[in-house]
């Protein structure tokens, strides 16, 4: 079956659509377990919104609760409630705020362009620590190996709100290089997305670190260094290249990892985003904006390896037959 053949296109397509069907199951399965989240935390949900709006805790009279029933639908059926949650999540709509009486995707909108400069300035800083890190101890003196594996696990292994913070103490409050909290220049956005991205580099430094010593050994390397080519050279040119394939197809993970890591990394320096958003939201029990920025990562976490794969699928025709 040669990669043009009208055999080959089939195949492609199958697998195309037997990855948007996983997708869509995915999607369903987190809005389905997102919904029945909230209907699974004690106490009644119109007592719990009337709270909310007023700042207290306290008894509610029946023509309060059943005003806020009204409202919000809470007195039908639950299969009724659920249809109506799947069918406004299609056309984009997660429902009003209980705390701000706004749509949840408006309040969502106006945080999601900061948090997406922080994830996407992590992964390109994650990608500059891994290339840089494994061309320099790759396929080395078995010394220099060992470090760069160490290290690597290592890295890999840091939670996030202990690196910020150590990152805040050193660089921050030690050094005074960047602000301590709330900085929304390019200064501030440096220290949260290196939180981010150290662990990131480390994680993709394991899969990128064992192809570009395999591919060290290969036939086109011999053949540059014969033709006079430096290590430096080969490495680069040549290595590298074939070495960052697993990286490459690791990129729709890294920025679901990104974004949910955002979450923690926005609290730890006071910065804007969806994180801060969903820390206030817990914190004050306003579901639907709990719920939709939960459903905003799940989606964007699966429509981004979903990409990656049909993107590899259609460019190596190969991987439609295994």
């Amino acid at each position: 079956m040669t990669p043009t053949s009208p055999s080959s296109w089939r195949a492609i397509a199958r697998q195309v659509a037997r990855k948007l069907l996983s997708a869509v199951v995915v999607l369903w399965g987190a809005a389905t377990v997102a919904f029945f989240a909230q209907l699974a935390l004690p106490g009644d949900r119109a007592t719990a919104i009337l709270n909310i709006r007023s700042g207290r805790a306290q008894l509610r009279t029946p023509a309060e609760l059943a005003q806020i029933n009204e409202q919000y639908g809470l007195q039908r059926p639950v299969i009724v409630q659920y249809l109506d949650y799947l069918r406004g999540l299609v056309g984009g709509d997660f429902g009003n705020s209980y705390q701000q009486y706004r749509p949840v995707t408006a309040i969502i909108g106006e945080q999601l362009g900061a948090t997406l400069t922080l994830s996407l300035t992590a992964i390109v800083f994650a990608w500059a620590l891994m290339v840089v890190w494994v061309t320099l101890t790759a396929g080395r003196g078995p010394r220099l190996r060992a470090l760069g594996s160490l290290v690597d696990v290592v890295a890999a292994g840091l939670p996030a709100y202990w690196l910020g913070i150590i990152l805040l103490l050193v660089f921050a409050l030690g050094l005074r290089w960047f602000p301590v909290i709330g900085g929304t220049g390019v200064n501030g956005l440096i220290l949260p997305a290196l939180t981010l991205a150290i662990p990131l580099a480390g994680f993709m430094s394991q899969s990128t670190r064992a192809e570009f010593e395999r591919a060290l050994e290969q036939p086109f390397v011999i053949s540059a260094r014969m033709r006079g080519m430096g290590d430096t050279g080969v490495r680069v040119r040549h290595v590298l290249r074939h070495a960052v394939i697993p990286s490459v197809t690791l990129s729709g993970w890294a920025l679901g990892a990104t974004l949910s890591g955002a979450v923690i990394v926005e609290s730890i320096f006071s910065r804007p985003g969806i994180g801060n958003v969903l820390v206030t939201a817990v914190s004050s029990q306003d579901l639907p904006v709990v719920v939709g920025i939960v459903t905003l990562v799940a989606v964007v976490y699966v429509l981004a390896n979903l990409l990656v794969d049909i993107v590899y699928t259609v460019v190596d025709p190969r991987l439609a037959a295994s």
